[in-house]
């Protein structure tokens, strides 16, 4: 672990810290030392959870470590510990990938397909890992489906980044699932759309032809105003950090926000389109 997250000595492996943390917090909690019993009651689950989570074993469930930092009063310390866990889950790019957006202050995302994964529902999700994994098994998948919506919690943070988000058309009109799963993800985006740091927008299907036809784009930018241009294909993603790059990617991203409905049209097709449903 990093001294960013004021981390002594833990050990390498993601799931091996929390599960030390843990323990420690446990034993050496200031108001007195917790067994596995209390500590299961005090966070609504069980002994059983307990020992297997502090035992390295998974999953670890995604609100217990909200719980463990209220109840220890560790400041957000167990959040980072789960989120190295759930990014251990994924292949180094996309680990990468996934620490750049966390620390982003910005986030550009352009999808002309789905909706894109901080955004999305659980049984969207769901149903796109249920597609693209036909064999794995129920546990594979929610194993997925946490990792995918621990994502979003920097979008519920007290300090969210400014986000804007530019979907093809066809990814609204796009009936994927059951009626009241898109209805549901409708709703989602619109309700973000009312946010003061977010914006979506929707690009008609008539829109003039543009450099980032051919598949999504994201664009992160750090606390120090560097910008990252990530692209991902079916299995495969990339991450360019080239200057001329980056402008080419910005001047394109421009392009589309320009062509697109203004933030509250798009609200208001959004809704036409749940209506429809």
């Amino acid at each position: 672990m990093t001294e960013e997250h004021g981390i002594y000595d833990a050990p390498s492996n993601p799931r091996e810290a929390f599960a030390k943390a843990l323990r420690d917090a446990r034993r050496q909690r200031q108001a007195g030392r917790l067994s596995q019993t209390d500590l299961g009651r005090l966070s609504r689950t069980s002994k059983s959870t307990i020992s297997r989570i502090e035992g390295g074993v998974p999953p670890i469930a995604s609100h217990l470590p909200a719980l463990f930092d209220q109840i220890f009063e560790t400041d957000g310390h167990f959040k980072r510990l789960y989120e190295e866990v759930v990014n251990q889950s994924f292949p180094a790019l996309f680990r990468r990938r996934m620490a750049m957006e966390r620390q982003a202050t910005a986030i550009f995302e352009w999808s002309p397909t789905i909706v894109p994964g901080l955004f999305q529902t659980a049984e969207y999700a769901r149903a796109l890992f249920r597609s693209s994994n036909p064999r794995a098994t129920e546990d594979e998948i929610a194993g997925l489906m946490r990792a995918r919506l621990a994502r979003q919690e920097l979008l519920r943070g007290e300090a969210p980044p400014s986000v804007r988000v530019v979907l093809c058309e066809s990814v609204i009109r796009r009936r994927f699932g059951s009626r009241d799963m898109t209805r549901e993800q409708l709703a989602v985006l619109v309700g973000l759309g009312e946010r003061p740091t977010t914006r979506i927008q929707v690009l008609p299907l008539d829109a003039e032809p543009h450099l980032l036809m051919d598949g999504p784009i994201t664009l992160l930018t750090a606390p120090n105003h560097a910008t990252a241009v990530c692209v991902e294909a079916f299995r495969t993603s990339s991450i360019n950090e080239d200057q001329e790059h980056v402008r080419a990617a910005m001047s394109a991203c421009d392009d589309l926000t320009s062509e697109a409905l203004s933030a509250r049209k798009s609200a208001a097709f959004m809704r036409n389109e749940m209506e429809s449903l």
